[in-house]
């Protein structure tokens, strides 16, 4: 780690490898990459006086490269990835290289099919609030901190995501960990569900066996580890459970009761899928040592995660929430908390599939999680890493969807879509580039006052 001076990045602007980016850029490291289009991500590294280059060809590549990063999201016949392997640079995945770092300092790690960047982001803004010194490289930019990398001098803690995409995780060897979910996904990677589980219990494995596990009540991935396991829940019997939970004024409030015990405080982020998010995060404090107090104080000033049930216009007709949802549970959290919010109002949900595999694999439960909006606005699979699939499209998983007013549309179309038929409550949700949509939405609703 010592011995790099000159990194280069190949997908710089991904959300992991722009914290990294970030580290290295922080210690002096001559610091570069690649992405293919530019993005709010690049134009900030650029800002923080990182070269970012956005031309697949060779006269991007600095003449010095002591280490070459990828994500798995680099196709394998990349011309700069063939390119570096040919010039003899050594190259690793992004998730090695965190594992490195995370190598230097007691590790906090958050897995799960959902949950993992709300949650360490959680972790981290307790830890900050206890005034506990703290590295974080975090899956989204922090409201609180506008940033995804945090940075202390001298830190007592790493808090890192732990992402089970390519068992990327199993690069970690942490002192503590938890697991929020382990439902099938990643399949064109596993194969099958039960080679996710076995993941997730390979991941469990490599905690320190004298750390601890934090893990959500019910999932059966943590018996591969030995040492002290902790369990939450939203309901009874669990080691973190809630309780005196109500919802007013758009507002969630509870308490937290089980081992750390603490009076109602208003949490700042809403949904029942937050509530269990931050038991989670709960848990891992407790097992740092922080008191029910300031745990209490953390999670209500805590102000969520970009792209997280994030509120992006409340009008005097309409409210707009942007979500990173890419998974059926996602998609059915994400419009169950609108309910719950805002009951009684029309939810009209736009909706881009990420990946033709995830489509394919996961079509009927999508189907029965897009039912749950009154009106569906459905575009075009986002492709990422992949080639089309026969027969596998966005038409295919509309006809599923039993929902009477539903529509196939491109982005370009949305607006017009919007204008013809005012939403009360708009949720945008995906993985892939559906977020360049949101300044023009807010825009244009903003314009019509509604």
């Amino acid at each position: 780690m010592n011995r790099l001076h000159n990194i280069f990045f190949l997908g710089i602007g991904g959300i992991g490898m722009s914290a990294l980016a970030r580290y290295f850029n922080a210690r002096g490291v001559n610091v570069s990459g690649y992405d293919r289009t530019p993005s709010p991500v690049t134009e900030a590294l650029q800002n923080e006086g990182i070269n970012v280059w956005f031309d697949e060809q060779a006269s991007v590549l600095p003449s010095q490269i002591d280490l070459a990063v990828y994500t798995p999201a680099i196709p394998k016949n990349s011309f700069l990835l063939t390119s570096l392997c040919a010039k003899s640079v050594p190259v690793i995945k992004r998730a090695e290289l965190l594992g490195l770092i995370s190598g230097q300092l007691p590790t906090i790690a958050i897995a799960g099919t959902h949950g993992k960047t709300t949650i360490s982001t959680m972790v981290a803004h307790i830890l900050k609030t206890a005034g506990i010194k703290t590295m974080a490289f975090l899956g989204g930019i922090s409201t609180n901190y506008q940033t995804n990398y945090l940075d202390d001098e001298n830190p007592r803690w790493m808090v890192v995501e732990a992402d089970e995409f390519d068992r990327s995780f199993l690069s970690l060897r942490p002192a503590m960990a938890l697991i929020s979910s382990t439902d099938a996904d990643h399949l064109d990677i596993y194969g099958t569900e039960e080679a996710l589980q076995n993941s997730f219990a390979e991941f469990a494995a490599r905690i320190n066996p004298d750390g601890t596990l934090v893990i959500k009540k019910g999932l059966h991935a943590g018996q591969a580890f030995k040492g002290r396991t902790l369990t939450y829940y939203t309901g009874e019997n669990a080691d973190f459970m809630s309780k005196n939970t109500e919802v007013k004024n758009g507002q969630y409030f509870t308490a937290i009761d089980g081992l750390l015990q603490t009076s109602q405080f208003a949490l700042g982020m809403p949904g029942r899928h937050n509530l269990e998010n931050a038991l989670g995060a709960a848990a891992i404090a407790w097992s740092v040592g922080i008191a029910p107090e300031v745990v209490a104080r953390a999670l209500s000033t805590f102000k969520g995660v970009k792209r997280r049930f994030e509120t992006c216009h409340q009008g005097p007709k309409t409210v707009f929430i942007d979500d990173y949802a890419h998974h059926p549970e996602e998609i059915r959290a994400c419009i169950g908390a609108a309910r719950e919010l805002f009951p009684g109002r029309e939810i009209t949900a736009v909706f881009q599939p990420h990946l033709y595999s995830r489509t394919r694999d996961l079509a009927k439960q999508f189907a029965e999680s897009l039912a749950l909006a009154d009106r569906l606005l459905l575009l075009d699979i986002y492709p990422a890493r992949e080639l089309p699939i026969e027969g596998i499209t966005s038409a295919m998983l509309l006809e599923k969807i039993e929902l009477p007013q539903k529509k196939l549309l491109k982005k370009e179309e949305i607006i017009s879509e919007l204008e013809t038929h005012p939403p009360e409550v708009l949720l945008t949700m995906g993985a892939g580039d559906i977020d360049r949509l949101v300044p023009e939405i807010v825009m244009f609703l903003k314009n019509k006052g509604l």
